[in-house]
């Protein structure tokens, strides 16, 4: 597996090794031993699913405040996705920056999303679906957002019109948002 590293600290380009043949293709998405041997240590207890039928869906931008905080390995199972993290640890070089990288059926990449960062994406063919993993459960009353067009990050998604969930489309800017990250 090829690991990239990002402008922004922790956030990582996967890039598994893929076996083909005639008949397809075979891949190791996670291996424990080998993500910690990069120094990615996490304890997954979650997969989560998504469908999204329409070009320009738009997730995000989401996270989970602490002490219930999540990181997450994303990947493209079918369709590709313009993935995006976002840095929201106060006191950060990088705050407020994101990076923004394409997942897909295709290349097969993924996505680490560290705690402290806001994760978001955008379907950039109809019917994508994609997987991730997660180090923490899902806790409703720890959840967060930011709003997916917020002027101060001014994230170039790839779509004039956004497919978007009512809670999406009414999140907070980050200025306006709970937050309780802090760099280390």
């Amino acid at each position: 597996m090829n690991i990239i590293k990002t402008k922004l600290d922790g956030v990582l380009i996967l890039e598994p090794s893929v076996f083909g043949d005639n008949r397809g293709y075979f891949m190791e998405s996670y291996n424990q031993e080998l993500f910690e041997k990069n120094g990615l240590k996490y304890d997954f207890v979650q997969d989560n699913q998504s469908l999204s039928s329409q070009v320009g869906t738009i997730r995000g931008l989401h996270f989970q405040l602490n002490p219930k905080a999540q990181t997450k390995v994303v990947r493209c199972l079918t369709g590709a996705i313009y993935d995006v993290a976002v840095d929201i640890r106060s006191g950060s070089p990088t705050y407020g920056e994101w990076v923004g990288v394409i997942l897909s059926e295709h290349n097969k990449r993924q996505l680490v999303v560290p705690k402290g960062f806001a994760h978001g994406f955008c379907t950039i063919v109809p019917d994508t679906t994609v997987a991730y993993k997660v180090d923490e459960y899902y806790s409703p009353e720890h959840d967060g957002g930011i709003l997916w067009n917020d002027p101060a990050l001014g994230i170039d998604w790839p779509t004039n019109k956004a497919v978007l969930s009512e809670k999406d489309a009414k999140q907070p800017t980050l200025a306006e948002a709970e937050l309780n990250f802090i760099y280390q």
